[in-house]
């Protein structure tokens, strides 16, 4: 009955997933991302003062789609992130290297790691093992499912938001999404 097309989320949330706020939050906002990618970077800070104005109304979750056909350091960085997460620092490190997208080199993903106080011999370990290489492809592959094509692509509470990557139209389609 619907006239178009409107993308589902294939990939149901899990404890797997990277997530903060309440799991029983009214809404849930999906992000599939890629750390090189400028669009996800111009994002970032948005996405910051979403998650503030929502507060407990939102959980936030983030998903890698990196374009490694197009942004050369973007699977290593999910990898690296990866890394950050195995020694409890998915979060920091998110925010780190979206705020340093201009330094994502393996050396960088060390060097970043280690400003945060994380173990980066292991992060270089973990890259040159691949040791997160399937759990990243994992993520790749469920986006290409729910149809996501480029980055960032964002799902509220199931369904892609096709709306415009500003402030307030995207809190305004969270917050109707929170009065059901």
């Amino acid at each position: 009955m619907t006239s178009m097309h409107q993308a589902q989320l294939t990939v149901p949330v899990s404890a797997e997933d990277h997530q903060v706020g309440p799991e029983d939050a009214p809404v849930t906002l999906v992000e599939y991302g890629d750390f090189q990618c400028p669009h996800c970077g111009a994002a970032h800070p948005m996405l910051r003062q979403v998650r503030q104005a929502m507060g407990d109304e939102l959980r936030f979750v983030y998903r890698h789609f990196p374009l490694t056909e197009i942004h050369e350091f973007a699977g290593a960085a999910a990898e690296a992130s990866e890394s950050a997460d195995a020694q409890g620092s998915f979060w920091p490190y998110h925010d780190r290297l979206f705020t340093h997208q201009d330094a994502l080199s393996p050396a960088d993903l060390v060097a970043h790691a280690e400003a945060l106080g994380l173990d980066g011999d292991r992060v270089k370990r973990d890259l040159e093992s691949g040791a997160w290489t399937e759990q990243v492809r994992e993520d790749f592959i469920g986006g290409v499912r729910s149809d996501v094509n480029g980055t960032p692509t964002f799902f509220i509470n199931g369904r892609r938001y096709d709306g415009p990557y500003e402030l307030e139209p995207l809190l305004d389609a969270l917050r109707t999404a929170a009065r059901g």
